[in-house]
């Protein structure tokens, strides 16, 4: 979980060290992606749960989040999250596949998974009451950016000739699923839709109640 923070301030370095590791799907979800993805989450919660969300809708702070409702959008946000990772990286890998033939799919993991991380480390900013859910997403993107331009050559090694078709490929894909679960749960938090009466989350609410 620390490299994030290396990723940030010396990502050549960093990159070339996970290149190198070449670490398994296993390791990279339970020792970098889970502590990350679970801090956040409980920062959120926490956040949820003492001061509430600034609803524009209504202009009114709404501290009404039950713990069950909280438990439950942690949940829903967290394998969210998760399925941002993984279908990022089933995309790219299929996008890029005509040009990079010997590209396996764990290399493009590996990039997403640690090319996400920064949007996933400012996501605690949700957790102040006042904080607009943009305003992470964006931070956490242009993070992103820069992080996965410099992660790109090193771990998926594109033909320098399609390096940067590669690279803005990528970043379209990132932009297109991380947006949709921003605007999934932002809805939510700004008071723009209802999961409490959703499927799912009568789903968890039996499941987690038991």
């Amino acid at each position: 979980m620390i490299k994030v923070f290396f990723l940030i301030l010396e990502p050549d370095v960093t990159w070339d060290k996970i290149a190198q590791a070449k670490r398994g799907f296993l390791h990279i979800v339970a020792i970098h992606l889970f502590p990350l993805l679970l801090l956040t989450s409980l920062l959120e919660a926490w956040g949820l749960n003492r001061h509430g969300k600034w609803q524009p809708k209504f202009q009114m702070y709404y501290t009404g989040f039950s713990g069950h409702e909280i438990l439950c959008f942690e949940v829903i946000e967290f394998l969210l999250f998760l399925a941002v990772v993984f279908i990022s990286a089933l995309l790219v890998f299929k996008i890029t596949q005509p040009f990079q033939y010997r590209l396996t799919f764990l290399q493009v993991f590996t990039t997403m998974a640690y090319g996400f991380t920064p949007m996933f480390l400012i996501h605690f900013l949700d957790a102040s009451a006042a904080v607009n859910p943009l305003v992470p997403w964006l931070l956490g993107m242009g993070l992103a950016m820069w992080v996965l331009y410099q992660g790109i050559p090193r771990v998926m090694q594109p033909d320098p000739t399609h390096a940067f078709g590669v690279y803005l490929s990528t970043m379209f894909v990132v932009l297109l699923t991380s947006g949709l679960a921003r605007l999934i749960t932002g809805m939510y938090l700004l008071g723009y839709m209802d999961y409490r009466h959703s499927w799912l989350s009568h789903k968890l609410i039996h499941l987690l109640g038991q």
